[in-house]
């Protein structure tokens, strides 16, 4: 159903992506944001997913500018591998945005343009609703997202978290909710990546709903 591109930023740089569009009329486009472990088979078929649905979806490989390519799996040497690269993407954070942008850029012709991530890219997508010209955000246990609290999204925002979630402490949850009246927040009987069926997380229930709900805002912001 997908194809793989290429996508270039601002700066001139380079990066790989991955774009599903629907078999009919499009009914808006998705940005689909990575985990540390890449545009994997996992991030891949949430993409192709959005396009079953009659978006025009697209994955762009954000660790391309620190590692060309990388996808990995869920094992403790991947996890350690993925964190670094995320620590190298987060301290180049303009960069990251920029190539947010080359992929919001490039879908944009099919119609207003919505966000989600998973894990860092749930930090990912919460810095595009207050950064990009995004009309749309769902962000699903964004760690990191407490230490830019201060700073507001411009569009419609839903962020999902799992109160397992040992990364992610409840506490964090609580005051980035009530710094933000108008996100609506989510918390599910759920550990961290409690969305991704290819790992031992997976929480059918908590994914359902949540994805629900994402289905829900963007259906309201992007294609009504």
């Amino acid at each position: 159903m997908g194809q793989d591109i290429s996508l270039t930023a601002s700066d001139g740089f380079e990066l790989g992506a991955y774009r599903c569009d629907p078999e009919g009329d499009t009914r808006g486009a998705v940005i689909v944001v990575q985990e540390i472990f890449g545009v994997n088979d996992h991030i891949r078929d949430v993409t192709e997913r959005f396009a079953a649905v009659g978006y025009t979806a697209i994955a762009p490989a954000l660790y391309d500018r620190w590692d060309k390519g990388f996808t990995s799996g869920y094992t403790p040497e991947d996890i350690a591998v993925g964190r670094d690269l995320k620590d190298k993407a987060n301290a180049e954070l303009d960069n990251v945005m920029a190539d947010v942008e080359a992929a919001r850029a490039h879908v944009a012709g099919a119609g207003k343009v919505g966000i989600t991530g998973f894990c860092w890219g749930g930090f990912v997508t919460w810095m595009a609703a207050c950064r990009l010209d995004v009309q749309a955000a769902a962000s699903y246990y964004g760690g990191g997202i407490i230490g830019y609290n201060d700073e507001e999204p411009k569009c419609p925002t839903i962020c999902h978290f799992g109160r397992e979630d040992g990364s992610i402490p409840m506490s964090d949850v609580d005051v980035i909710a009530g710094a933000h009246p108008d996100v609506s927040v989510h918390v599910y009987e759920a550990d961290h990546g409690f969305h991704c069926d290819h790992r031992g997380s997976f929480n059918p229930r908590a994914a359902n709903v949540a994805g629900m709900r994402t289905i829900r805002l963007f259906d309201e912001h992007l294609a009504g």
